[in-house]
């Protein structure tokens, strides 16, 4: 599972808002499909570029990840490469692009049973899980120091 931070979930959680608000989107599209939309929130490129980019190599997303080379130089991998430097595992990129990442799921309770990778409601409400999920993790590692005293109340 991805390394919780605060710039992947605020990616994941803007990535989902565009789709729902009627971005376009196109499952078949490397730049518009659901990875494609998470690599335009993490990284500086555009639906195009990213599209572009991953014409010069062949395969899906789940296909690139799987042959990513982190010192390959090509534009896809670099793609690939920015968004682990996120916090992203590869696992994560091709279980998003299918919807298939079974805690995930879990999380999402019922809802989560029947997911459709090409669907964009079902892609927003995985992306949104995920994004809370993460969040949830984020916050169980805060430890705050024992000895922290409460703020006091001040009686006006």
């Amino acid at each position: 599972m991805a390394r919780p931070n605060i710039k992947l979930i605020k990616a994941i959680r803007t990535a989902a808002k565009k789709i729902q608000e009627g971005t376009h989107y196109q499952w078949g599209h490397m730049g518009g499909c659901n990875c494609g939309h998470l690599a335009q929130e993490l990284t500086p490129y555009s639906k195009r570029e990213i599209h572009e980019y991953a014409m010069r190599k062949s395969g899906d997303w789940t296909d690139q990840v799987e042959d990513y080379c982190s010192t390959s130089a090509m534009p896809m991998d670099e793609i690939i490469s920015s968004m682990m430097d996120s916090g992203l595992e590869r696992a994560d990129m091709i279980d998003l692009e299918r919807l298939k990442n079974q805690e995930v799921r879990r999380f999402m309770g019922e809802r989560g049973e029947k997911l459709y990778h090409n669907s964009k409601e079902d892609v927003v409400d995985y992306m949104k899980a995920w994004a809370d999920l993460l969040e949830e993790k984020l916050l169980a590692d805060i430890k705050l120091p024992e000895n922290i005293e409460r703020f006091a109340t001040v009686d006006n």
